[in-house]
């Protein structure tokens, strides 16, 4: 069995019953990989808690409607915690929540239409999951857990499907696609590749675009490295870094969405980090809108770039004499 508290102080029994818990939730399709080691923790004592368990699986009730501060009062007793009465709706909203979506855990005793936030919402083992898990640690244990997730699809599972189709779908200038994950930063990321390269940067090849939730996604390491590129180190790396062959230019271009704009002290940082860099830096801020624009206009540094997505043909320079001219 899998050790999944290894930084746990408990004594070894409570460990060992924590560990199992954790076991058999992974064996259904509870993902691990979404919570902390002491969220997976957090769920495994409620769990217990629900189940009534404390040594032996072979006693798991069939209990109706045990609140959230019935839970506490149960793991603080047996499982060595010290968790307050008032964190009660932690309870709903972290530490059985993954349980209740996969309908092994469901809420029980509460009157229709009552408010999910009651504290009085009671909890119990689906009576399914419950004769599973009483043969658990027997020779009966894996074809039963064979029968119980016989053409059930998992939780992770089913996550895993929701994640994959939450994605940004991207074609860098190569043709290579990428995903990335749903939100605002990355919608920006998107427009910087689909609409800023092609018209500032048309033979540009991007060697890296970090994802919000996948910094490595997509990084070119020998090419950055013919650059003299710095060591890469994800919170010193711009959002997109592409290179032009043709203009020797390479562009640094940070997607502000909630911070993070060309500052003078982040051109400054850029520049001594890159000073035996081959190519010419050119340093770009990229916004969704002009309005987002004005919010940090002050901050800009001079001698970059800023571009806005919802006027794509447009740059705004930060750049003195350079360009001074009639149009």
């Amino acid at each position: 069995m899998k050790n999944y508290i290894s930084k746990s102080s408990k004594s070894e029994s409570v460990q060992k019953i924590i560990n199992e818990a954790l076991d058999i939730l992974e064996s259904v399709g509870i993902p691990m990989n979404t919570k902390s080691e002491r969220g997976l923790e957090r769920m495994a004592i409620c769990f217990l808690a629900v189940a009534d368990v404390t040594k032996d699986w072979s006693k798991a009730k069939e209990k109706t409607n045990l609140k959230s501060r019935d839970i506490i009062n149960f793991v603080n007793k047996n499982f060595e915690e010290k968790i307050s009465s008032g964190s009660y709706d932690d309870i709903r909203r972290k530490d059985l929540k993954l349980l209740v979506l996969a309908d092994i855990i469901v809420n029980s005793g509460v009157a229709k239409g009552s408010d999910t936030n009651d504290p009085t919402r009671g909890y119990a083992l689906h009576p399914d999951f419950r004769e599973l898990i009483l043969v658990y640690n027997t020779k009966n244990w894996n074809k039963s857990l064979k029968e119980f997730t016989k053409n059930k699809p998992t939780l992770s599972d089913i996550l895993s499907r929701k994640r994959d189709m939450e994605k940004i779908p991207v074609t860098l200038p190569n043709g290579k696609p990428l995903e990335l994950s749903l939100g605002q930063h990355n919608v920006l990321q998107k427009a910087i590749i689909d609409e800023f390269l092609p018209r500032f940067g048309s033979d540009c090849s991007v060697l890296y675009i970090g994802d919000t939730s996948n910094k490595s996604l997509h990084i070119e390491k020998e090419e950055l490295k013919k650059l003299n590129f710095f060591e890469l180190s994800h919170d010193k790396l711009p959002d997109i870094v592409a290179y032009s062959k043709k203009n020797n230019w390479l562009y640094l271009i940070e997607a502000v969405y909630s911070s993070g704009p060309m500052s003078e002290t982040r051109v400054l940082e850029l520049k001594k980090m890159l000073k035996d860099c081959k190519a010419e830096l050119i340093f770009v801020t990229a916004f969704l809108t002009r309005t987002e624009f004005r919010k940090w206009m002050i901050d800009i540094a001079w001698e970059s770039e800023v571009w806005t997505s919802d006027h794509p043909d447009h740059l705004v320079h930060f750049n003195g004499h350079k360009f001074l001219g009639a149009y």
